[in-house]
C-alpha cells in the first residue's frame, strides 16, 4: 500500500474554495472526516479518484502513485492566482480492515473497506480484491479507466459525488446522466465459473457484446455490462457468468 499511493498536502486560505470548484464531492464534508471524490474532464470522463483527509489547516490528498505527477501539473494549472500551496510528500499510506482507531480515518466508500492512515503505522493485511468484488467497489487502473463515467462506476452509491454542491469540472454531463437518463451500462458483481484475464470481452449466447470482465475473486467478479443484454448465460473467454 505504501508504494502505490502518494500524499499531496494542500494548504493556503483558498484551499477549500479551490477544491470545491474542481472535484465531484462536497469538500465541506471534511468536517465529518475523509471524503472520497474524483477529478473529471470537462466532458465528464474520469481522470483520477482520491481521498481528501483533514489535518488541521492542511488537506491531505491520497492519490494513486502512478498519477501523482500528472495530477500535480493539472492542479497547478487550475490553481492560477488562488492562495493555495501544493506539496508532494513522502508520507506513507496504510490501511486495514475494521473501524478506524485514533489517528486513522474511515474509508467512506463502504464500511467493509476499513481504515486509512498517514502516520507511519503498518498496514493490516486483508483480501481487498474479495472485499471489492463482493461490494462492487472499483479500483483505479482496473475498473476505473479514462473512458469511465463515474455514475456507471457506482460513485453515487460509494459516496463519491454530490449533486447539490454546485459547479465543478465535468458537472454538467454528470448531472445530466443523473437527472435526464436511465443508466443503460454500469459495473455490477456477477457470478463466475472459471476465469479469464481482466479486460476480456463478455458476450451473450448469440455472440453479441455485453460488456467487459474485471477483477475476480471467490467465484464472483466485477463486470461492466450493458444491462439490456445482461440476461441468460454470458461468456468471457472460457468463463461462464451469471448475473
Amino acid at each position: 500500500m505504501e508504494n502505490d499511493r502518494k500524499v499531496i498536502e494542500i494548504t493556503g486560505e483558498d484551499r477549500m474554495h479551490f477544491l470545491q470548484g474542481l472535484i465531484t464531492n462536497d469538500v465541506n464534508r471534511l468536517e465529518e472526516g475523509a471524503v472520497y471524490a474524483a477529478l473529471l474532464t470537462p466532458q465528464g470522463k474520469f481522470i483520477v479518484d482520491f481521498f481528501l483527509v483533514p489535518e488541521g489547516e492542511t488537506i491531505l490528498m491520497d492519490v494513486p502513485a502512478s498519477e501523482v505527477d500528472s495530477l500535480m501539473k493539472r492542479l497547478t494549472m487550475y490553481k492560477l492566482r488562488s492562495k493555495v500551496t501544493l506539496t508532494l510528500t513522502d508520507r506513507p499510506v496504510s490501511r486495514g480492515p475494521g473501524p478506524a482507531s485514533d489517528g486513522a480515518v474511515q474509508d467512506t466508500r463502504a464500511p467493509e473497506m476499513g481504515w486509512r492512515a498517514y502516520d507511519g503505522r503498518p498496514s493490516v493485511k486483508a483480501d481487498w480484491d474479495a472485499i471489492r468484488v463482493t461490494h462492487c467497489i472499483p479500483e483505479f487502473g482496473a475498473e476505473l479507466t479514462p473512458d469511465t463515467f463515474i455514475l456507471e462506476a457506482g460513485f453515487e452509491r460509494l459516496h463519491g459525488v454530490d449533486f447539490r454542491k454546485g459547479c465543478y469540472v465535468g458537472q454538467e454531463v454528470t448531472a445530466r446522466m443523473k437527472h435526464k437518463t436511465e443508466l443503460r451500462k454500469g459495473l455490477t458483481t456477477v457470478g463466475i465459473e472459471g476465469s479469464a484475464p481482466v479486460g476480456t470481452e463478455i458476450v451473450t449466447e448469440d455472440g453479441k457484446t455485453a460488456g467487459t470482465l474485471f477483477t475476480q475473486s471467490g467465484g464472483r467478479a466485477i463486470a461492466y455490462l450493458r444491462f439490456d443484454r445482461a440476461k441468460g448465460m454470458l461468456k468471457a473467454g472460457d468463463a461462464t457468468l451469471t448475473v
